[in-house]
């Protein structure tokens, strides 16, 4: 039997002594849609949720969580971190910044701790699936245990399309 390989996001888990689950699928050069992934693992992608940092007009930068079929509201995601504006970073930014790269993204473990906002639809489920810190990993957490590790809010930072 092959042993699953641990990523950073999985040790900080286990450190904590935190209930997770571990999921891995294929990826080639490129990583999958966050849709893809939810499909390749069988996950309902509505408790399925992509990491995205952003930068303020203040040169802040924050993290926000969505769902992954679902679109950040720049507007929204503003109002509920105080900005004036956001805007996403570059990819090419998103490596020094936080340690991680496009499409293996995690809120836990970044080389800097993030004002921090989920959607709030992650309240409504006991568990949430999200990057464990590297492409072709997702680790899925109860959303308070998650809070032990990152200080985040709850808000309505998607785009109307439902």
């Amino acid at each position: 039997m092959k042993k699953q390989e641990k990523t950073n996001v999985m040790r900080l888990l286990e450190q904590k002594k935190l209930n997770y689950r571990s999921y891995e699928y294929e990826a080639g050069e490129t990583a999958p849609s966050g849709g893809e992934v939810a499909a390749m693992l069988g996950l309902d992608p509505d408790r399925v949720f992509k990491t995205l940092v952003t930068v303020g007009a203040s040169k802040e930068h924050y993290v926000f969580m969505v769902p992954v079929l679902r679109e950040l509201d720049l507007k929204k995601a503003a109002k509920a971190v105080g900005e004036k504006s956001i805007a996403m970073i570059k990819s090419k930014e998103l490596l020094p910044l936080t340690g991680y790269i496009h499409g293996g993204c995690s809120p836990i473990g970044m080389k800097k701790q993030f004002v921090t906002t989920i959607h709030e639809s992650a309240g409504d489920f006991e568990t949430i699936y999200f990057s464990a810190g590297r492409i072709g990993f997702q680790v899925e957490l109860a959303p308070e245990d998650l809070r032990s590790l990152v200080d985040f809010r709850l808000a309505d930072i998607c785009v109307d399309d439902r």
